[in-house]
């Protein structure tokens, strides 16, 4: 080999290791020297400074009248951001473009998307909700969702997912938090909540892990009210923050602050831990050592804004540490009230751009210091992948929980009369037709939620005539919270059944076991979390031996169903 080629390889060898090189994180960026950060930074007035740590919300469903008032308002105020909510991809592609035409420091474009872009945006993919990931062993499948939930957001223009949610959710009756949990042990959220962090990240998306110090144990609803936390900080650092403290070890670039009082970490009366001073500046930068961007909230809740109005909430919001306020009730009132703070001198410039620089620097990292538009062709298709779906299934799959009856579901037949009913919903469903395909000698029945005793009547004289009944309990609302509605007739027929040689399936969150008593006796039981098709695609094939069950239950119900139940494959040995 000569010179020549020597020299050749030698580059190529320097180009693919460059290449492949793992980019740094945000957090490593913060520390590094950064001409364009400084370059923007220095041409920022007080005011714009300001106005970068302010992000306004946007939608594409609420027609353009709407959206040139959010456009206007990202023209005047030099705003740092956007959060967007509902509409479509293709919209919000086309949307982002004119907004970023509008700003001369390009805009943080941020969502939120816990279960991905189907969160807010329609058309596209919803993968299950964290409650059922909680269920899930095999946390690679959550990092690869994390991946393909960073492809989709970068497809659209977006820097950053306000996700994942570390909350604990040890109060069954929690009533905000819940289903959008990993569950109640905070080893397993702290688990899976990393996997989709690390997915995220490495992807190149920015994140922001909420609602710190802790969401989990609450009753209340911070969007209408502020919930106290009433707990010892003993007990808050050895449960709630526990998972914040892991992730943030191991390089979360965000943290979202909750809207909650908590008088061990605070003790001024009605104060939200988004405005304490303590718990942001003392708690989650000084105790826990975060130094990426911290952001609120929405600071339009009534969480924060019922007992400090008329903008005072933004001041005190930038005077607790956070760096970016998102959603404010008037952002252009807000930057004159921070202003005002400052001369008053209960702000110093110091605070303001210590913010904007892990802003800017944030933007950087992005990439937004190269000029660029989102390709507004073939959106959708773009971010509806085949792998996407395909990854999707496998998580329904891996979440499966087999609560009571894996050997004798090994029993039911292809070949055998069978009755696959369906409570809750008027219509067929889809497990039904699923099952249809593979149980030739079947008929379908279907009780809607408020089904009387005449209605079950009907379906009880056929039963007998079968070998088999499976049953199908679905919770038809849009989000699978606690108090499913089921006819009191519609429980004692489960009881009833329960009693018999039928099998269920539950497409609902598992907390709902406590208020259908008799499950516990039944000779088989699948929880499956949600509504949705392709939870009730793997449930069907469980009851078509198809699948071997591996999730775990991520929640304590009850005495009878608790947290780490389901039943364990068997291991084969050589």
């Amino acid at each position: 080999m000569n010179v020549r080629h020597i020299l050749t390889t030698v580059f190529l060898l320097i180009v693919l290791s460059s290449a492949s090189a793992q980019k740094i994180s945000y957090l490593q960026s913060l520390e590094t020297p950064n001409q364009w950060v400084d370059s923007v930074f220095n041409k920022l007035s007080k005011r714009q400074k300001i106005a970068q740590m302010f992000f306004v919300r946007a939608h594409t469903n609420l027609g353009k009248a709407y959206e040139d008032s959010v456009g206007l308002v990202i023209k005047k105020e030099h705003l740092g951001g956007v959060v967007f909510f509902q509409g479509g991809p293709g919209r919000q592609a086309i949307l982002t473009n004119e907004y970023q035409s509008h700003s001369k420091v390009p805009l943080l474009i941020t969502s939120d998307g816990e279960w991905g872009l189907g969160m807010r945006l329609d058309s596209t993919i919803s993968y299950p909700y964290q409650m059922a990931l909680g269920a899930v062993q095999d946390k690679n499948l959550i990092y690869k969702m994390g991946l393909e939930v960073a492809k989709d957001y970068k497809r659209l223009g977006m820097h950053m997912n306000l996700a994942p949610d570390v909350d604990v959710n040890n109060n069954p009756k929690n009533p905000v938090i819940n289903f959008r949990s990993f569950g109640e042990n905070k080893y397993n959220v702290a688990n899976k909540a990393s996997a989709y962090l690390k997915g995220m990240q490495d992807g190149g998306l920015l994140v922001s892990i909420k609602h710190f110090p802790g969401h989990g144990d609450t009753d209340v609803d911070s969007h209408y009210d502020l919930p106290q936390l009433k707990f010892s900080k003993e007990r808050l650092d050895s449960l709630e923050i526990y998972p914040f403290r892991e992730l943030i070890r191991e390089g979360a670039a965000g943290v979202m602050i909750a809207h909650m009082n908590i008088p061990a970490l605070d003790a001024t009366p009605n104060m939200p831990s988004t405005l304490s001073k303590p718990i942001v500046t003392g708690l989650l930068k000084g105790e826990l050592g975060f130094k990426g961007l911290i952001i609120s909230d929405a600071m339009g809740m009534k969480g924060v804004v019922k007992y400090f109005k008329d903008g005072e909430a933004d001041v005190m919001g930038v005077i607790a540490g956070n760096d970016i306020l998102e959603l404010s009730e008037n952002s252009g009132r807000a930057i004159k009230l921070v202003r005002k703070a400052i001369r008053q001198d209960r702000i110093s410039m110091e605070r303001i751009d210590e913010s904007v620089k892990k802003i800017l620097t944030a933007k950087y990292w992005a990439g937004l210091n190269l000029k660029d538009t989102i390709n507004e062709h073939n959106v959708l298709a773009d971010v509806t992948r085949p792998e996407s779906f395909q990854l999707r299934q496998k998580l329904a799959d891996a979440s499966m929980t087999m609560l009571r009856g894996k050997d004798y579901i090994k029993t039911l037949s292809p070949e055998n009369r069978t009755v696959i009913i369906s409570l809750g919903t008027p219509n067929v469903t889809s497990f039904q037709q699923d099952l249809g395909g593979y149980y030739k000698n079947s008929i379908f029945y279907t009780l809607d939620k408020n089904a009387n005793a005449n209605a079950i009547a009907k379906v009880m004289k056929d039963i007998n005539l079968f070998d088999q009944v499976i049953i199908g309990i679905h919770d038809t609302r849009t989000r699978p919270g606690n108090g499913m509605i089921l006819s009191e007739d519609l429980r004692m027929f489960i009881k009833d059944m329960a009693g018999k040689n039928a099998v269920f399936a539950l497409f609902a969150n598992p907390y709902n076991l406590s208020a259908l008593p008799g499950l516990e006796n039944s000779k088989g039981l699948v929880v499956a979390y949600q509504k949705e098709d392709f939870m009730q695609q793997s449930a069907a094939a469980v009851f078509k031996n198809q699948l071997i069950t591996t999730g775990r239950l991520p929640v304590t119900v009850n005495t009878f169903f608790k947290y780490g139940d389901g039943e364990k494959p068997e291991i084969i040995l050589p």
